[in-house]
């Protein structure tokens, strides 16, 4: 695959995660708006959150569309680009599959105890 075509791919999968957000908080997605898919060869985290939605979306994003991911390696740059007061999230996708979502376990039954009560 082409470079051009891989990133145009991990783009796709970026975008449909700021819309995914965007529809979830019913604030709009999109270039000099509060919630932007991260244009490639950038640091950072995959989507950029600014003013509400960084309020109220406490992640940071980082996005994988790939066919095989290095998932240790992938959790690390997550880590590594996770925001002070956010908590990271690694979203995964490859062809013909929907995107799935790795956060830590902690994290993950923390939120659990707190729907429960």
């Amino acid at each position: 695959m082409k470079t051009k075509s891989c990133k145009a791919k991990g783009r796709r999968l970026q975008q449909f995660i700021a819309g995914e957000i965007s529809k979830l908080l019913d604030i709009p997605c999109g270039k000099d708006t509060d919630i932007e898919s991260r244009e490639s060869s950038q640091s950072g985290e995959d989507v950029v959150l600014h003013g509400r939605a960084k309020e109220l979306f406490k992640w940071s994003v980082e996005c994988k569309n790939t066919e095989t991911v290095n998932f240790w390696k992938s959790i690390e740059q997550a880590k590594s680009n996770q925001k002070e007061g956010t908590d990271w999230i690694l979203v995964c996708k490859r062809n013909r599959e929907d995107p799935v979502v790795t956060i830590d376990a902690k994290v993950f039954f923390d939120m659990l105890k707190r729907l429960k009560t």
